[in-house]
């Protein structure tokens, strides 16, 4: 069976009832490369070229963006609900893959609303989201719902792939809460457990891009994921961080750094394309330069 043309294929698209866009799953920024007139029509921003985590996060709201950024570094398929245009509507993300090829190069991104968002497609995303939660289990923090450290690694160990690929900046920073065994001992593990839960929220507030990726890890270490393009930035991004921890104003008597629960870091920017090490000694040394 011969496969149709592009052309006739984009014409196809273009006659597609539900809104759609096609993103590319292989580029560190995610960009949206197709959209159909059903959704132009319904989305009155640019969004070819653009990451599809900040077009969603425009149209939408973040949380969905990252919920999004989720289930494309998991190359996984997914439907979530939504609302576009004032209308509930399913979002419903599926893998593209080029034939002979396993790696996952796109994402189709379409919204189905009233008829077509029947009984089938509830049953569908009831499953797809059971199996989401099973493998959440797996991978989040029990205590802050972040990241944890082993899901980080394979997070970075993936992105740091295809940024060598892409020839791509790649940034890594690890916070440290200072001197958090004193604050255990003074206000015992449910209070530490309240305040790792704040760094965590005040951490993933500082993001910028909703690729952007926050962990907790080895009691209490934060690692962030950004594609910062140089190490100056990643700095900086990490000095908003750490006043922003600052400002939560969690009182800690025995801070040797000021009256509240602050934190120290480290951080490292790399182009992996020209940088001989591998993704998990990179972040094996990094993690060394906090003990």
């Amino acid at each position: 069976m011969n496969v149709p043309e592009t052309d006739i294929l984009e014409q196809v698209i273009a006659a597609t009832a539900e809104p759609l866009m096609v993103v590319r799953a292989d580029h560190p920024e995610w960009p949206v490369v197709l959209t159909n007139p059903a959704l132009e029509t319904i989305a009155s921003i640019d969004m070819l070229e653009r990451p599809v985590t900040d077009v969603i996060d425009e149209l939408v709201d973040r949380e969905l963006a990252l919920e999004i950024s989720q289930t494309i570094r998991a190359r996984q398929e997914t439907s979530i609900p939504a609302e576009l245009a004032g209308k509930e509507v399913l979002l419903v993300l599926k893998p593209l893959c080029v034939p002979g090829e396993e790696d996952v190069r796109y994402y189709a991104a379409f919204w189905r609303t009233g008829a077509s968002a029947g009984s089938d497609d509830e049953m569908h995303h009831a499953l797809l989201k059971a199996k989401q939660r099973i493998r959440d289990l797996s991978r989040d923090d029990p205590v802050t719902g972040l990241l944890n450290g082993r899901a980080f690694r394979e997070v970075f160990e993936h992105d740091w792939a295809v940024a060598r690929r892409e020839r791509s900046s790649i940034a890594v920073a690890v916070f440290t809460l200072d001197d958090f065994d004193a604050y255990l001992e003074v206000f015992g593990r449910h209070a530490a457990d309240s305040a790792l839960r704040r760094v965590g929220r005040a951490i993933r507030r500082c993001l910028r891009r909703a690729s952007d990726v926050v962990a907790r890890s080895d009691g209490h270490n934060f690692l962030v994921l950004s594609h910062a393009a140089d190490e100056a930035n990643v700095r900086e991004f990490a000095g908003r961080i750490a006043t922003a921890v600052r400002e939560l104003g969690l009182h800690h008597p025995r801070s040797t750094k000021g009256r509240f629960v602050t934190v120290a870091s480290e951080v490292a920017a790399a182009e992996p394309a020209s940088d001989e090490r591998d993704a998990r000694t990179v972040l094996e040394d990094l993690l060394e330069k906090m003990n």
